[in-house]
């Protein structure tokens, strides 16, 4: 019997009805995959779709789609597999790319990127380029985003973001770029505090003025069963490991006494403590199936309301 293919977040799906979606989990739930409509092809060609349009669009064209997942207690979207026309993967993307002519200049940008880190040691067949490039729907203006599916990969390429704008050779966000992603990702912090969290990742950057940033997937995702929902909390306390920060999702222990762990399912705010500092985090407090709770920042893409940021940096 053959395996089904597994799927990984930043995948992407299409159906024969001209969909695009977003893997959001990996694996299978009931056969089907757990994903998010991003693209819906159209007269003119494909139209990107944010939540609430997805959402809406498919309630009015293809509820088939719309999905309650147990076990994260949340509203998606999930695709059966015979369903599924093709997969896009971004490590084979990435391949593609790098080996073929390339006929604008989001992928000549990607390609020196790639190159560029390949130069300095990384392995690039633990990256992948996923976004508008991998279904190849970018436009002139488009990002590249890559995605690491090994930590040590992910960190070395963290590092180099930094050693490489230092250089010159690459450079940081510009006022304007910065004040862009914070107003797209609608984030609940002011934008100073946004900053501040964001510049210390080392995560974005410029190449050739195109802005690129980095991910991370890792193949052993920790299942803990179906969840269920107590109501929205404020949570202070302190980061006691932060080794897992920038996992989709990511995941902080701390050392409060009944919630040992901050769950996040939004770049915003992957990355954004280390171990030692103290945040206040406000999201949804779930109990999952072994009676363990942990709070859930960003359960929806935009999070609004949810956030975790550093109240206090003293003890790092």
């Amino acid at each position: 019997m053959n395996k089904p293919p597994l799927f990984y977040p930043k995948d992407f799906i299409a159906t024969a009805e001209g969909l695009l979606f977003a893997v959001v989990s990996q694996g299978l739930e009931n056969g089907k995959v757990l994903c998010f409509l991003r693209y819906v092809l159209e007269a003119s060609g494909w139209k990107k779709y944010p939540t609430a349009a997805a959402n809406a669009f498919l309630h009015a064209h293809h509820p088939q789609y719309l999905h309650f997942s147990p076990h994260l207690a949340a509203h998606l979207h999930a695709v059966p597999l015979p369903q599924i026309i093709r997969h896009h993967t971004p490590r084979q993307r990435l391949q593609t790319l790098l080996h073929s002519p390339r006929t604008d200049a989001v992928l000549e940008d990607a390609y020196q990127l790639g190159n560029l880190l390949q130069s300095h040691g990384v392995n690039l067949a633990e990256v992948g380029i996923t976004g508008s490039v991998l279904v190849d729907t970018h436009n002139p203006a488009s990002d590249i985003d890559l995605v690491c599916y090994d930590r040590a990969v992910f960190k070395h390429c963290r590092l180099l973001v930094g050693e490489l704008t230092l250089q010159g050779l690459l450079a940081e966000l510009a006022e304007a770029d910065w004040q862009d992603a914070y107003q797209r990702r609608e984030a609940a912090l002011s934008y100073p505090e946004y900053l501040w969290h964001e510049r210390r990742k080392y995560n974005k950057g410029l190449i050739n003025g195109r802005k690129f940033d980095l991910s991370l997937v890792h193949d052993s995702v920790a299942e803990d069963g179906d969840c269920t929902k107590l109501g929205s909390a404020t949570l202070h306390c302190r980061i006691t490991d932060d080794t897992y920060s920038f996992d989709y999702p990511a995941q902080f222990s701390t050392d409060h006494p009944t919630i040992p762990t901050i769950i996040c399912f939004t770049a915003t705010y992957s990355g954004q403590a280390l171990t030692g500092e103290n945040v206040e985090a406000a999201g949804m407090l779930e109990q999952t199936a072994d009676g363990q709770q942990r709070l859930v920042v960003g359960a929806t893409r935009e999070a609004k309301g949810e956030y975790i940021k550093v109240i206090d940096t003293s003890a790092t």
